[in-house]
């Protein structure tokens, strides 16, 4: 099962002296089993939009809608539970890999045997199941990381920088777990990414944020072959765009 969001006038902004506008978005529309890159420089409101997808806070103005259904500002669990993120740094728990991978399935009191072997198996661990989390290298601790978010089987993976600073194996593995959760399981993905490259190669839909405000969205390969905006031009040429 996929879901999808329509963000309508939203808008996100933190209380300070002046008022910090930090995200402001007329209108975006994730569709449901695509895959999202939003692309943007540091500070471009992009880990705030993420927020707002994963249900982390509410927007301050306007509307997210997910699935049909307006997002309420205290969402049930049992909707946020549609939703996962993998983060560029991801927090081991105490324990093995294993340990890690089972913990969300255990929360839920779900069976954890089965699913924990099988997702393992697909992001390259298995031989390391019973391997102390603590000891892995950078990329087995993101690939565990992701292993833990597909074992919950969500509709919607958020992936915030997921593979930055990685070597480009691991790279080319996670880019292909993820393309593979996307196209045989349906899942929507939302990427936020500094890589242009990564975006082009894996999204099906791009969005390009500056200054907290949506400047273009639309499918991919338009977007980076034939910008709308002088603006996201520059950017993907990879000027520097403040």
């Amino acid at each position: 099962m996929s879901a999808g969001y329509e963000l309508r006038v939203v808008q996100q902004a933190y209380d300070g002296s002046p008022r910090r506008v930090v995200l402001d978005v007329d209108a975006l529309t994730v569709p449901a089993g695509e895959i999202l890159a939003v692309v943007g420089p540091s500070g471009a409101g992009k880990s705030t939009l993420l927020r707002l997808l994963n249900f982390l806070e509410p927007p301050s103005a306007g509307t997210v809608v997910f699935d049909g259904a307006v997002v309420p500002p205290n969402p049930p669990l049992s909707l946020v539970r549609r939703v996962t993120t993998v983060f560029q740094q991801p927090v081991m728990l105490t324990g093995s890999v294993w340990d890690n991978v089972a913990y969300g399935l255990r929360l839920r009191g779900l069976p954890t045997e089965t699913a924990v072997s099988q997702v393992l198996e697909r992001v390259g661990l298995a031989a390391l199941a019973r391997h102390s989390a603590a000891k892995l290298s950078g990329g087995e601790m993101q690939r565990t990381a992701l292993a833990r978010a597909l074992v919950l089987a969500p509709d919607v993976l958020l992936l915030d920088e997921a593979t930055a600073n990685l070597d480009p194996y691991n790279v080319g593995l996670i880019e292909s777990i993820v393309r593979d959760q996307n196209q045989t399981r349906g899942t929507t993905v939302v990427l936020v990414t500094h890589n242009v490259f990564q975006a082009r190669r894996l999204a099906t839909q791009a969005a390009f944020l500056l200054g907290g405000r949506l400047i273009e969205a639309g499918p991919v390969e338009p977007f980076f072959t034939s910008p709308r905006d002088p603006r996201t031009a520059a950017f993907v040429r990879g000027e520097m765009v403040y």
